[in-house]
């Protein structure tokens, strides 16, 4: 039995060479726009070049009201041909060529400082490249979804180095001084992340540190990627506040972590604690049955959302008394906490819903794990910490003011209160 195969007179897939959806959505007003901003871009360039030789071109004299300007001596030499891509898609632009005559009795080529040599791309283009890559897509989709704007000129690689071009502005974030900052309360916590470390997928922890202003608005002042969440990782990000100027805070919320307790002891004894009420809850659920998990959870929401600091110590005090004898490991873990999980209630009680927990980071987290799922795993740590902060810095995530911000400048710290008493 004899089978014939048949092959394609094209080499290329039929895939390829199939018309796409938006092949013939042909706009002339969008044509229109591309063949103006071209023009536009070839008279700026023109006239910058007039400007330093004060003559128009193909003028051999001054132009008129210039005459007592002094101009570059130098002479035109034709033009080259530039691809250029914005936000207004990739065009064409005729670059005007001169050679200007130095003191050395030498001459050198003028250089366009509106069109930097080699530049491909705006920078407002690199932006949008930027933004579509933060809102949560990998380099490859970016180079899909822009597609139709860009005509293809946009490459993953391409999407790399403008990624690589955000690392100066993150560079001078670092070193910032924080010396006008007028923090009056931190919230501090971890995340942790998948990164690629020595060709291997690798959890880290990110350090992050979010102040509040007097006013209120929540601020980033720290990420760092430290590897883990000791005592020295923690110290070190501290130590770096402090040496850029950062002020003695007024209040701290964390999350609970040993090392970042004895940090803290360390570079700011005496200033109250609160310890994230939602942390300790799951600490709670940890160390029972689930068949007990609704029950605990309706008795320790009844203690913390109480109303006033007696109420709190009252339903503490039962609290504890009933889970002691229904199941000591959960009472135990609740006074393991302490005072510094009601630290919250020398505050307004304005302040309370702001001040119980790190959900400020919380939120934070949650967003920016939303947004790299689709990335899996991050090329690096220091990506990871960048990213972090490039969602915050371009206005992808907002933060608000806090809770009970009224009363932040104005309303002076209570004295503790002995709620085991």
């Amino acid at each position: 039995m004899t089978s014939i195969i048949t092959k394609p007179d094209s080499p290329q897939p039929e895939a390829e060479t199939a018309p796409q959806l938006f092949d013939d959505w042909f706009d002339p007003i969008e044509a229109a726009v591309r063949d103006r901003a071209r023009q536009f871009i070839e008279e700026l360039i023109r006239g910058e070049l007039d400007a330093v030789l004060a003559r128009p071109r193909y003028g051999r004299s001054k132009a008129a009201g210039e005459e007592e300007r002094a101009g570059v001596a130098g002479h035109r030499h034709g033009s080259r041909r530039r691809s250029l891509t914005g936000t207004f898609g990739p065009i064409e632009v005729a670059v005007p060529r001169a050679r200007l005559n130095t003191a050395e009795g030498k001459t050198s080529e003028w250089k366009s400082q509106a069109l930097r040599a080699y530049q491909r791309r705006t920078l407002a283009a690199d932006a949008l490249i930027a933004s579509t890559y933060l809102a949560g897509t990998n380099t490859r989709r970016v180079r899909r979804a822009l597609a139709a704007l860009f005509g293809g000129a946009v490459g993953k690689d391409t999407v790399s180095r403008t990624w690589r071009k955000v690392k100066s502005d993150w560079d001078a974030w670092n070193a910032r001084s924080l010396a006008d900052e007028p923090i009056v309360r931190l919230v501090l916590d971890g995340t942790v992340v998948r990164v690629r470390l020595d060709r291997k997928a690798t959890s880290i922890s990110l350090l992050v540190i979010i102040g509040v202003r007097a006013d209120g608005q929540k601020v980033l002042l720290a990420i760092r990627s430290m590897g883990g969440e000791s005592a020295e990782a923690w110290r070190t990000v501290l130590d770096d506040l402090i040496r850029r100027g950062l002020r003695r805070p007024e209040f701290l919320i964390v999350d609970g972590a040993g090392g970042l307790d004895k940090a803290i002891a360390a570079v700011w004894d005496g200033v109250p604690v609160q310890r994230c009420t939602v942390h300790k809850h799951r600490n709670l659920l940890a160390h029972a049955p689930e068949r007990l998990h609704e029950e605990i959870t309706a008795d320790y929401n009844d203690m913390i959302y109480a109303t006033t600091p007696d109420e709190i110590a009252t339903r503490r005090k039962a609290f504890i008394r009933k889970w002691r004898l229904k199941h000591r490991v959960v009472a135990d873990s609740l006074e393991e906490a302490g005072e510094r999980l009601f630290t919250f209630t020398r505050l307004p009680p304005s302040q309370w819903k702001s001040a119980r927990t790190t959900n400020a980071i919380e939120r934070l987290h949650e967003e920016f794990k939303r947004r790299i799922k689709t990335q899996t795993v991050l090329p690096s740590a220091d990506t990871a910490a960048m990213l972090f902060w490039a969602l915050l810095a371009s206005g992808q995530i907002n933060m608000r003011k806090v809770d009970g911000w009224q009363t932040l400048a104005t309303a002076p710290i209570a004295q503790p209160i002995d709620l085991a008493a």
